[in-house]
């Protein structure tokens, strides 16, 4: 399971990096995402999580090695794909997310030489709407994507798929953005996120603290506005304004259906 690198990368050489990618139902975007992939990493394991259209098929051919796993939950699943990777530094992708040149030319100088400098790298993800346009004056977020799994791993838990960095830990971040094909329109963002919370919120157990109800209550434009003027994506034109209102529902939803399910029980039990 442990591979060590025995020799300089060469220029324009993938890196000792396995990349695995969570997939169902992705037919029209994983092909991209393995070629993509495969220019900086020397594997890339498709985590199946029982697609019926042409996932699996269209992962194989663009070079993948393909793990069928039936849902497990976020972190979970990605544990998954991390145990079934040859290399220890791992890149965790979606199936939604290219890595650009420029990305791939920094990866592989950081394998050249000396190596990493780091234990965790985070990557710019940069949005593409549907029109083409990538996003390059709202503000992207930082997400640790490329580490190494002897330091650390994926959290293995059924809501949660992001690690927190432990102190002690050296973090770097790299440039070069990872490309992320949000949304094909704005019902299909609708869906993913919304689908996404409702699976999130199966994982948790009620959360009780009283910050619940005020988000429910207060949260929506709070939540808006952060997206749409602190992170800049008023600067993106009518789909920053869709992205930020359409996230920022989303992200409220999943405190309504938490306070859902707490009052909704204390009204069946005749507790309040």
């Amino acid at each position: 399971m442990t591979s060590s690198r025995k020799r300089p990368t060469e220029a324009g050489e993938p890196s000792p990096i396995s990349c695995y990618i969570r997939t169902l139902n992705e037919e029209s975007r994983i092909g991209a995402a393995v070629r993509a992939a495969l220019s900086v990493a020397r594997e890339v394991v498709v985590v199946d999580s029982g697609s019926t259209d042409g996932t699996v098929a269209a992962a194989e051919a663009a070079g993948a090695r393909i793990v069928k796993q039936e849902w497990l939950g976020g972190g979970h699943q990605k544990r998954v794909g991390e145990d079934a990777c040859r290399h220890d530094w791992l890149l965790d992708l979606d199936a939604d997310e290219i890595v650009s040149e420029d990305l791939a030319q920094e990866v592989r100088a950081l394998f050249a030489g000396a190596g990493p400098d780091a234990d965790v790298y985070r990557l710019s993800l940069v949005t593409v709407d549907p029109s083409g346009r990538i996003w390059r004056r709202a503000r992207a977020p930082r997400r640790a994507k490329l580490y190494d799994r002897r330091k650390i791993r994926m959290p293995a838990h059924g809501a949660w798929d992001q690690f927190r960095i432990p102190a002690g830990l050296r973090v770097r971040r790299l440039r070069g953005p990872l490309l992320h094909h949000a949304f094909e329109d704005i019902a299909h963002l609708s869906r993913k996120q919304g689908s996404a919370m409702v699976r999130r919120v199966r994982f948790l157990d009620g959360d009780r603290r009283p910050a619940i109800a005020l988000r429910v209550w207060l949260g929506l434009p709070v939540f808006f506005l952060r997206n749409y003027l602190l992170r800049g994506q008023w600067r993106e034109g009518r789909y920053g304004f869709l992205f930020a209102l359409t996230t920022a529902y989303n992200h409220w939803l999943r405190y309504a259906m938490l306070y859902e399910r707490r009052h909704g029980r204390a009204g069946r039990d005749g507790s309040e």
